[in-house]
């Protein structure tokens, strides 16, 4: 591997900030005179799969498509991206419709999961029926070396390349894709933190992008479901830039998922693999 410091290729397939944000009025307290900023909008996204719905989805109107495959195989309903044969979005403004045609084999799945999922920009498991479904019984990765350290080194600034709608009006979280050279090569952005990583995982697959010995960074907290996502999609890799739970790290342990977080101020912290204890 590679252990020099990484270069920041451009961001593929960047879409321009505005497109996912609209100017609104404000005014400061005590009231004065009247400002306006750009915020970040989102949409109500009803996704079906082969004609029967199952979620509807709020998220930042920006690269759908990556989304919903990337959502179709982190949330389990496929298990490759060919069980996608089709995908058609419609509507406007808020109200966007996908309807996604899927193989016989991944919709007999679905149907037994008896999911119906009412979700939102804060939970990855919204709608989820029984415990087995939030614990899902998911492959054990086979391991990979940890990342040389010069990789991580300024990371926390050079995403900002990949954060355009964040650099434009805050309020959405990143996700990040460092290949096995260490060039950060693709980012998405989503107001959902699982959203954002969906989307990643959708872009890598759609523009066949191979995710050996490459890492997934993601600049929200580290919780289960995103565990859960970056194993399902074979990524051996994942950095934080805030802090892991405790079951996400369990979790990493017992399926060989690097977990690394990336503190403000102190050096990185490997959580995943668990080091040896030193007497």
């Amino acid at each position: 591997m590679n252990a020099k410091r990484p270069a920041c290729a451009a961001p593929a397939l960047e879409t321009p900030a505005p497109a996912a944000s609209q100017t609104y009025s404000y005014s400061d307290l005590p009231l004065a005179e009247s400002a306006s900023t750009a915020l970040a909008e989102e949409v109500a996204l009803a996704i079906a799969y082969n004609g029967i719905s199952q979620a509807v989805m709020l998220v930042t109107p920006t690269d759908l498509e990556d989304f919903i495959v990337g959502f179709s195989l982190g949330s389990g309903i496929i298990e490759d991206a060919s069980d996608i044969y089709d995908l058609q979005l419609t509507g406007s403004g808020s109200a966007q419709y996908a309807q996604v045609t899927i193989a016989n084999r991944a919709f007999w799945n679905l149907k037994q999961q008896r999911r119906q999922l009412a979700g939102t920009s804060g939970c990855g498991l919204c709608g989820v029926e029984a415990v087995e479904q939030a614990l899902p019984d998911l492959k054990v990765l086979p391991g990979a070396p940890l990342p040389p350290i010069e990789w991580l080194d300024g990371l926390r600034q050079r995403i900002g390349a990949f954060q355009p709608l964040g650099q434009h009006c805050g309020a959405v979280h990143a996700a990040v894709f460092m290949n096995a050279s260490g060039e950060l090569l693709l980012g998405r952005e989503d107001i959902g933190r699982h959203n954002a990583l969906d989307k990643l995982i959708g872009g890598l697959i759609r523009q066949k992008i191979s995710t050996t010995g490459g890492l997934a960074i993601v600049t929200s907290r580290c919780s289960l479901e995103l565990i859960q996502k970056v194993l399902r999609a074979g990524i051996q890799t994942l950095v934080s830039l805030s802090a892991p739970t405790g079951l996400a790290v369990q979790w990493a342990r017992r399926h060989n998922l690097n977990l690394i977080h990336l503190p403000q101020k102190n050096a990185p912290r490997v959580y995943s693999p668990e080091m040896e204890k030193h007497p």
